[in-house]
């Protein structure tokens, strides 16, 4: 496993400390947990980018719930 050493300024420290406080999680943990949340966020960027050129291409349907129950 890696480590990484991480400088902060006092701004930046008053914030990790609230937000361990807030989350009572230990700072490793925290940091590990916004980098998977950024990670999460660029996937979902692209899977809405890839939807939107779909829709744009006119090769996108939608179904009412109501469609959907009858042809079960």
């Amino acid at each position: 496993m890696g480590v990484i050493s991480i400088r902060l300024n006092a701004q930046e420290e008053k914030v990790i400390k609230k937000l361990v406080d807030y989350y009572e999680e230990d700072r490793s943990k925290l940091l590990k947990r916004s980098l998977f949340e950024m990670y999460e966020n660029i996937v979902d960027r692209n899977e809405i980018e890839k939807f939107e050129r779909k829709e744009l291409a006119q090769k996108v349907s939608f179904h009412s719930a109501e469609e959907i129950l009858k042809s079960i």
